[in-house]
């Protein structure tokens, strides 16, 4: 999904170019060796690139006229980033292919639209989104042994309830190359930080608990609680993050065949013509699945 919000944030410079095959023939580049006009310019990105970011184009178009992404919930995830990365935030950003931070942010809130459509139709209850808001407003500091098999957890687990170190056996054993080296630590973290599994684990553990073995995407994971703490976040109302709340805590559920038949719905419905001849069978869906045919629950 990244990849295609990020093409969509360079097509301003087709869009400046797209009056170009009417015979526009404005010079862009003036040279001893000859002229390059916008027209060659044009045809040579449409060449190399046209059909993609043509695409991109329309199903941002499509995007934004039928979804809203609050302004706020950009600017949050644009601090969260630069508090990740600090000074390098902008380094960070170049290299990654962005020319600004606005460019970032068109990609950014393309992709938050994208997050709106693909989990419309999931159902999430009032009560999984006002569990998940509770949490926002409590950080827990925990530390865990990852390993990658039930056999081996469940053996450092029963060592941990005979008295074993938690610290010695992270270190030990422990898959998890940022925390093992420290016993385990993990830090303060909130709702969202984590995968689902781990989180709902940790929520459920008081300080000094240690979980049964855990199974996530990750491995097997034996958690240990040492703190808890009102978030040092600041969390808006409840009211104000419900819809967004909504969105995160279904998007893990969202398959790739499922994104693929909502993006051909949303295709489908806008009545496209291409009225350029290369391009003109670009938007046709033979090969994509029907959302009807898709289990959205």
């Amino acid at each position: 999904m990244k990849k295609l919000a990020i093409v969509a944030t360079i097509s301003a410079a087709i869009i400046g170019l797209s009056a170009c095959s009417s015979g526009d023939s404005e010079v862009v580049v003036e040279m001893d060796q000859g002229n390059i006009t916008k027209e060659e310019f044009y045809e040579e990105l449409k060449a190399i690139s046209g059909e993609t970011v043509l695409h991109s184009m329309v199903y941002a178009s499509i995007l934004e006229d039928k979804y809203e992404v609050d302004n706020d919930h950009v600017d949050d995830q644009v601090e969260l980033m630069r508090e990740q990365y600090g000074d390098a935030f902008e380094m960070v950003l170049q290299q990654s292919g962005f020319a600004s931070e606005d460019d970032y942010r068109k990609m950014l809130k393309l992709h938050l639209l994208e997050q709106e459509a693909f989990t419309e139709d999931i159902e999430v209850s009032d009560e999984e989104i006002q569990l998940r808001y509770d949490r926002l407003l409590t950080e827990i500091e925990a530390s865990h042994i990852l390993v990658a098999d039930e056999e081996l957890a469940n053996d450092l687990h029963g060592q941990l309830l005979d008295g074993a170190d938690f610290s010695e056996l992270a270190q030990e054993h422990s898959m998890d190359p940022g925390s093992a080296a420290e016993g385990g630590q993990l830090g303060f973290f909130s709702a969202g930080d984590m995968v689902a599994e781990f989180e709902n684990a940790a929520y459920e553990l008081d300080v000094d608990e240690i979980s049964e073995p855990v199974q996530s995407t990750h491995g097997w994971h034996i958690i240990k609680v040492t703190a808890t703490r009102d978030s040092e976040r600041e969390v808006d109302s409840f009211d104000d993050m419900k819809a967004r709340l909504r969105t995160e805590i279904a998007l893990p559920q969202v398959e790739e065949t499922v994104a693929t038949a909502k993006m051909r719905e949303l295709l489908e419905g806008s009545n496209i013509k291409v009225n350029i001849d290369e391009f003109k069978d670009l938007f046709t869906f033979e090969d994509l699945p029907e959302v009807d045919d898709l289990d959205l629950e």
